[in-house]
């Protein structure tokens, strides 16, 4: 089953790469959230600090940066 979310959440994050690169920025938020929480989910569930802190850091970030969107 992780491996699942861990190869999802990775193909997911591809894809917001890819939507960034190819100027699609309006698909590129919903494909780095899927990533970001899958890859969160993953962290959490191999207690590895380091996965969890990155995508909490980038959850945030990415929270703030809709708040603050004008």
């Amino acid at each position: 089953m992780i491996d699942t979310i861990k190869w999802g959440a990775s193909i997911a994050q591809i894809g917001g790469y890819t939507a960034t690169g190819f100027g699609f920025t309006t698909w590129a938020l919903p494909f780095f959230a899927v990533g970001l929480l899958g890859w969160l989910a993953v962290g959490m569930a191999w207690r590895d600090r380091a996965i969890v802190l990155i995508h909490i850091v980038a959850m945030a970030a990415m929270l703030t940066g809709l708040a603050t969107r004008g």
